[in-house]
């Protein structure tokens, strides 16, 4: 079998991944438009990254979080005193909550890590009331959209394959699009949105790239040879100074039929 990322580390996953989340987050939440005051489902909500630029961006009632990891959950609790969003250990595929209970429900950077997205999408519209919202965003890792691609190439150049979500296609923007429409949503958009990162040095961008599960579980295994190469590879390929990241994403949403 093989390895799958693994999701610990909360105060991690921040800084490698939280604040992308946030960047590109903003985009997503103010394309879906979903009206103040609104019930939120945010469907692994991880960290809690996600959950907070809801509360933050949108005012709504309440937000219901849930993922599979403890680990992440407590640092979620940590960070959210508002009192607005409560956070549930739980599967995306079984979602503990009745049909029709939101105006909203989104996976940010989740749809491809269900082991089965179109049961995922099923849940999200399930548990959404008629007119309501469902979306989601997902990095575009089969066209190099994953922040720390460069990496990966370096990578897969000396056979350290880095470990990638069970289902990466499903972030096409054609594969979305027919997710949504097979699951039943109607008025279904599909966009792309790309986001920039500034790291002061070549040394912070290792740390955070590094730092990720798909590629720090990996080179936790090679040889010092294997990975000075990576480094040294890598640290070539960009400047001396401080320098600008690119994210790119693939983002749908649909509304569920009245």
């Amino acid at each position: 079998m093989a390895d799958a990322m693994r999701f610990s580390d909360g105060e991690g996953y921040e800084a490698m991944m939280g604040v992308w989340s946030a960047l590109i987050g903003a985009d997503f939440l103010d394309w879906l438009d979903v009206p103040d005051g609104s019930r939120w489902a945010d469907v692994g909500c991880g960290n809690g990254a996600s959950t907070e630029l809801i509360v933050r961006r949108t005012k709504p009632t309440s937000v219901e979080a849930i993922d599979p990891s403890p680990a992440q959950l407590e640092f979620a609790r940590n960070r959210h005193h508002s009192g607005v969003a409560n956070f549930t250990l739980g599967s995306a595929m079984q979602l503990p909550y009745p049909a029709a209970a939101f105006d909203a429900a989104i996976m940010a950077l989740v749809i491809f890590f269900v082991l089965d997205p179109a049961k995922g999408v099923a849940e999200l519209r399930r548990v959404v009331r008629p007119g309501g919202t469902v979306a989601a965003y997902a990095w575009d890792i089969e066209k190099g959209g994953f922040p720390y691609e460069d990496v990966h190439v370096v990578m897969r150049s000396v056979g350290a394959e880095p470990i990638l979500p069970p289902h990466s296609e499903v972030a096409r923007l054609e594969a979305l699009d027919r997710l949504w429409t097979d699951a039943g949503l109607i008025a279904v958009e599909t966009r792309e949105i790309v986001a920039h990162r500034i790291f002061p040095s070549f040394d912070d961008y290792w740390a955070m790239a590094v730092s990720a599960p798909g590629i720090g579980q990996v080179l936790a295994k090679l040889s010092a040879q294997q990975l000075d190469h990576i480094h040294s590879s890598v640290r070539g390929s960009r400047g001396p100074g401080g320098f600008i990241v690119q994210g790119r994403a693939h983002a749908v949403r649909g509304r569920v039929a009245t």
